[in-house]
């Protein structure tokens, strides 16, 4: 929608992983060093942890992207509140192996045969499993027995665990010991600090090709940082939405009132808010009945109403704000017409 007014090429904070707006802080490229490690041990597994929004995923795909290693097979798990045989089924499925039943010997067995072929053609197997926290621990320990496929004494396959901090309790627990001991690399990423917040925002603006300079003011990364705690997926949330607010607004300079104006408006939405759950305003513990005629629960209703209303009222803002937003690119287009008549009609 802005993307013309600023003069880029596409939008810089989309939510979808992209290897290409990878953002390397000290924490990822720690933990893509551990990544890179593990590629060149060839064996064991790697474990990168870290709260929602912080980057695993895209670090992910950038190691993927940056494979440059044609002798490396990999495929990627996202679905992963698996029971042990819906995992081997998903590996084989991603791996696109050919498998004779849903038998779980015979999907192991289609498993090694695949992995023995990899290996006399000088390849070997890489999977990536995403939201590892999901995982039960017999699912885990199913991960560690793929890890037994060997031959000559040189491990077949080689599995990475991207996952939520959840992730790290499951890895502990007492009856995990055997799994424990054959990571040879873990990191955890962390949230940004307000320096790696402003360099993370006018990276992903660079390589947008954005043509403005100084489009935010200099206090503006700090109230950022503290609207968004510095989760780069809250980044991407919140400033894409400034973006759009300063377009609309016709802004060249993206101030702290603006920001704040902004912050004021998500915090009451359903969806993109930056602080607290956005539905804990509806959470009326239902195991416990209501009791109508109570002052107490009555007023608890009233405030519920209340938030309904505003979110409406939010809602309805929006749409007025969307509807000016229309308006203003038919006029945008409507000129932009009248002018390539105007050149043809000289020409």
């Amino acid at each position: 929608m802005y993307e013309s007014y600023y003069g880029f090429t596409e939008r810089p904070f989309q939510l979808s992983p992209d290897p290409r707006f990878f953002f390397a802080t000290s924490h990822h490229q720690r933990a893509l060093s551990y990544l890179q490690y593990g590629l060149d041990q060839g064996e064991g597994f790697i474990v990168i942890t870290g709260p929602i929004g912080t980057g695993k995923t895209t670090i992910a795909r950038n190691l993927l992207a940056n494979l440059g290693d044609e002798n490396i097979v990999a495929a990627q798990l996202v679905t992963t509140k698996l029971s042990p045989e819906e995992l081997l089924e998903l590996v084989a499925s991603e791996f696109k192996i050919n498998v004779k039943s849903n038998n779980k010997a015979d999907i192991l067995q289609a498993i090694e045969n695949f992995l023995i072929t990899l290996n006399k053609q000088g390849k070997r197997a890489l999977l990536l499993v995403d939201e590892a926290q999901n995982l039960p621990a017999e699912t885990v320990e199913e991960l560690r027995m793929l890890s037994n496929f060997q031959l000559d004494n040189k491990p077949l396959i080689q599995s990475f665990l991207l996952g939520q901090e959840e992730l790290k309790g499951i890895i502990s627990a007492p009856d995990m010991e055997q799994f424990r001991q054959r990571i040879i690399a873990s990191a955890h990423l962390k949230p940004l600090d307000v320096d790696e917040v402003k360099n993370y925002i006018n990276h992903r603006l660079q390589q947008a090709n954005c043509n403005k300079e100084a489009l935010f003011s200099d206090d503006a990364f700090q109230l950022i940082f503290e609207k968004t705690l510095g989760v780069p997926r809250k980044i991407n949330i919140f400033v894409d939405r400034l973006l759009l607010f300063g377009f609309l607004e016709e802004l060249n300079t993206i101030s702290c009132a603006a920001i704040n104006e902004v912050a004021e408006e998500m915090s009451v939405e359903l969806t993109g808010s930056l602080n607290g759950n956005p539905n804990e305003a509806f959470d009326n513990n239902t195991t416990t009945p209501v009791v109508v005629n109570s002052s107490e629960n009555v007023e608890h209703i009233k405030n519920v109403l209340r938030e309904v209303e505003e979110i409406l009222e939010t809602t309805i803002q929006e749409k007025v704000k969307m509807t000016r937003y229309i308006d203003k690119l038919l006029k945008q287009k409507s000129k932009q017409y009248a002018e390539l008549q105007t050149k043809e009609s000289e020409s």
